[in-house]
């Protein structure tokens, strides 16, 4: 696409200096515009987006414009084989890509913008009733995602032994800096070792998002039912083993109730949840590329609750 701009997108090679930037919306939303306008968009009533990883903006009611910076065009990779690959394969609609090319060496979609709330608006004020039939959906919507093929998306890096172990290897000082509790920590080495034979390596990957969070989804209410009504946000996509996928709704949606444990893994198609399972989930929580136990976990108290990481896993996944 030419570029018909007299700005151009600079040559960023820092995540600091791509946050200034991205919170400058004056700085890269003319050029944001003139991408639109280049694939004949209404671009009368834009909406800049001002949470998220990359740069976005609203085009009307029915369109957004995601822009990514060279240094995560990874994201862009893992989005648009995403949005192809499960285009028409799930019970729940997620974006389609309208157009796509690139400005200044940044990659960006144009895609359709989904009907609904956000789930982080809504969650919340949800009845706990509410909450277990969501969870369930999530469950069943991870489940669905899994059963795709992953086409062209069995080449995102980095491989899943190759996380694994990368992120086992980093665990004991991550978790440190973070701040983890000395009584969880020294159950580290004993849960690291039990990883290695619960933690599949080599099993067939499944396509794993990992972000199944309120921020990610929306919903929408019909006779006093809530639903699950769109899915969206598919930038750090792995092809792995399924279970990483329970961790988000886990952390920050099932809060340790059980009967929003036992909806969301029933959704997903797990029975009641046995030692090994929960075992496999506390490893994952601690090896996800995201871990950060004391801001991740929504159990009011859980640090007093519990003594150990098996005390911790039985909180967590309470049944």
């Amino acid at each position: 696409m030419t570029n018909t701009s007299s700005q151009q997108l600079p040559d960023l090679t820092d995540s600091g200096s791509f946050r200034a930037f991205r919170s400058a919306s004056s700085q890269w939303l003319p050029i944001a515009l003139d991408i639109a306008r280049s694939h004949g968009l209404d671009v009368r009533a834009p909406h800049v987006f001002a949470t998220g990883t990359n740069l976005v903006v609203g085009l009307g009611e029915n369109l957004i414009l995601k822009i990514f910076p060279p240094l995560l065009r990874a994201q862009f990779v893992s989005e648009r084989g995403s949005l192809t690959q499960l285009k028409g394969r799930l019970p729940l609609p997620i974006p389609e890509i309208v157009a796509e090319g690139t400005r200044d060496d940044w990659p960006y979609l144009v895609i359709t913008r989904l009907t609904g709330t956000l789930g982080s608006e809504v969650w919340p004020n949800l009845p706990e009733d509410q909450k277990e039939r969501v969870l369930h959906q999530i469950g069943e919507t991870i489940a669905a995602v899994q059963r795709a093929p992953l086409g062209p998306l069995a080449a995102i890096e980095p491989r899943w032994d190759d996380l694994m172990r990368q992120q086992m290897e980093g665990c004991r000082n991550r978790h440190t800096r973070l701040g983890l509790a000395p009584k969880f920590l020294a159950g580290l080495d004993d849960l690291l070792r039990d990883a290695e034979e619960l933690i599949p390596m080599d099993a067939p990957p499944v396509i794993l998002t990992g972000e199944y969070i309120p921020e990610n989804f929306l919903l929408a209410c019909h006779d006093d039912q809530w639903s699950l009504t769109g899915l969206f946000d598919f930038g750090d996509v792995l092809a792995g083993w399924r279970d990483y996928d329970l961790l988000g709704p886990s952390a920050f949606m099932a809060a340790g109730r059980p009967g929003r444990v036992k909806s969301l893994l029933g959704g997903f198609g797990y029975a009641k949840p046995d030692y090994a399972l929960k075992r496999r989930l506390m490893a994952l929580m601690l090896l996800h590329r995201a871990s950060d136990l004391n801001a991740h976990i929504c159990i009011e108290g859980w640090q007093d609750k519990a003594s150990n990481l098996v005390e911790l896993q039985e909180l967590i996944w309470a049944t």
